[in-house]
Order: structure tokens, then sequence, then C-alpha cells
């Protein structure tokens, strides 16, 4: 049986039976996704096809609202001296890439690792100790992931 998103399921042990309850609101009723959505809506007509030109305005404006209130609360709370203490100690791996390049030194991912290891493993010009080698260390890079 299918369950509204946001029920509670548990499995009752005792029983063996699988049991779901609608989460409870604030005024001790559960309430439906249609009801939260009326809830947000306001007092949209949200069982209608279509909404009316006016009700799409007020809705628009409503979300531009909260967006203005959301950068001015940016403005107002500009980032923490932690953060940016934390953004002076690392670099973005884009310079990093571009420093490591002056210096001729190679960064590969663990994935362009692992698939030249593959390659050695399948090559038949690799012998067997070098065959047993790379299988080691791409078990090593597989276990990362």
């Amino acid at each position: 049986q299918a369950v509204p998103a946001g029920s509670h399921v548990r499995l009752n042990l005792q029983t063996g039976e699988r049991e779901a309850k609608l989460p409870d609101s604030e005024n001790g009723r559960s309430d439906t996704r249609e009801e939260r959505r009326r809830k947000r809506l306001g007092k949209v007509d949200a069982d209608s096809n279509s909404f009316t030109s006016q009700e799409l305005k007020k809705a628009l404006a409503k979300m531009k609202e909260s967006e203005k209130a959301e950068r001015k609360v940016r403005k107002q709370f500009p980032i923490s001296e932690a953060t940016h203490k934390v953004r002076k100690k690392f670099r973005p791996i884009e310079q990093l890439k571009e420093e490591f390049e002056k210096l001729n030194v190679k960064m590969e991912t663990d994935y362009e690792i692992m698939v030249k290891l593959i390659s050695k493993f399948n090559s038949s010009a690799s012998t067997l100790d070098e065959k047993v080698a790379a299988l080691y260390d791409l078990e090593y890079y597989v276990h990362q992931v």
C-alpha cells in the first residue's frame, strides 16, 4: 500500500505488520500534503486546475518579498571571520593545478590512477608481479571509494 510522503512508517516486531501514521501538526491533527499546500499558498483556490492572474501576481509578490528578505539578511551577516580565515588557508583546486603544472608535477585523480592500474593489469606485457602489485594498489583505491 502506498503511503503519503512524510508519513511515519515502522515495522511492528510483535505482529510483523508495517504500520504508517501521518505526522502530527501543532493543532493535534495530521496535515496532508494538500493541506500544507493550501496553507502555503494562502487563500488561493488550490483545488482548481488554473489560477487567476491576480492569484498568480500575489504569489509572485510573496516570492519576491521573501527573496528580498533573504538578500537583506545576507548583507547584514556577511561571511564570518572564521570562514574568511579558513578560506585564506586553502586555495582553489584550479590554482593548485596551475602551480603544479609550473613545477612540472602532474596531479592525477584517483579515477585516473585506477584506470592506469586496470590497464596495467589487463596488459599482456605486464609480469605476474606487476599484475599482483596493480591489484593490491587497485584494492586500496577501490576501498576508499
